[in-house]
């Protein structure tokens, strides 16, 4: 039975700014209430873009906003030498290979880290609410490090940093998308201990894995995502709504993937499957306080 009092959790979309169909369709689920965080790739025209919109939504429609820091596949900010090859930054495959062996060049990172922050303030005109990766970047050995050591320098550690691992059983239980739960959740190892030593916040519970495919409705992965979310803690739902343009199509690989997400989320349905689990999309905050 569901809790009188719905439980508060962060359900977070990822890619504002990628493309105008994207941002549409966030923007949309954060007016229904739906979102109560996103993540900016403030290296894309799109944020310049879309931002202020974003803005003026979020003064009706609260939700945290923060640095969804892109290291992998698009346009650097900076030179990024030794990080990026024909103004293009590495795949997902050759970053965490790099960061494996030691071999990132820390202080390309660190300078894209700037800058992609610089960005979000020049249109935000205040720091991000909260930080995480593109693909997990963030979570990566030497990257995590360069992030914690910036927010603590910059902002003296207020931003949040989104944890992407739980513990093994809570995952497993949930069968869908656990082999990606049990990868990222390894190279998560130690982050939220690490975060706290930079006095930095972290979530406690990250969830929304899948394999993008049709086999599984999303219906079916989101009320996995939020079943037992009421007593684990503080509970974060990453997801990946939009719709599809040309301008995706150009840049990501994932697309109609985004547009069944967007859906659901914002249909009644949805809106039914969270009151049966006794949670509520609320922004970091309140976690903390609950």
């Amino acid at each position: 039975m569901a809790a009188s009092t719905p439980s508060p959790i962060v359900i977070c979309a990822d890619d504002f700014g990628l493309s105008s169909g994207v941002s549409a369709g966030i923007i949309e689920l954060i007016t229904l209430r739906r979102l109560s965080a996103t993540g900016a790739m403030t290296g894309l025209p799109g944020w310049r873009r879309d931002g202020g919109e974003l803005s003026r939504l979020v003064r009706q429609h609260p939700a945290d906003v923060g640095l969804h820091l892109t290291l992998t596949g698009q346009r650097p900010l900076t030179s990024a030498q030794g990080l990026a090859a024909n103004e293009r930054l590495p795949s997902i495959g050759a970053l965490t290979r790099a960061a494996l062996i030691r071999s990132l060049p820390l202080e390309a990172v660190r300078a894209e880290l700037r800058a992609q922050l610089d960005a979000f303030e020049d249109v935000w005109g205040a720091p991000p609410d909260y930080l995480d990766g593109h693909q997990h970047c963030h979570i990566l050995p030497g990257i995590r490090w360069v992030v914690m050591e910036e927010l603590a320098t910059r902002y003296g550690g207020s931003p949040w940093l989104r944890s992407c691992g739980e513990k093994l059983y809570r995952a497993a239980s949930r069968r869908i998308g656990f082999p990606k739960a049990a990868v990222v959740g390894a190279f998560n190892a130690g982050l939220p201990a690490q975060a706290a030593r930079h006095g930095i916040a972290t979530n406690d519970s990250f969830r929304g894995f899948y394999d993008f495919s049709d086999q599984l409705s999303y219906a079916q992965v989101f009320r996995g995502s939020i079943a037992n979310a009421a007593d684990s803690g503080r509970v974060l739902v990453h997801c990946h709504p939009g719709r599809v343009d040309s301008e995706l199509v150009a840049l990501d690989p994932l697309t109609t993937p985004r547009e069944r997400e967007l859906a659901y989320l914002a249909s009644s349905e949805c809106g039914d499957d969270l009151a049966r689990a006794g949670v509520r999309p609320a922004r970091f905050a309140e976690l903390i306080g609950a």
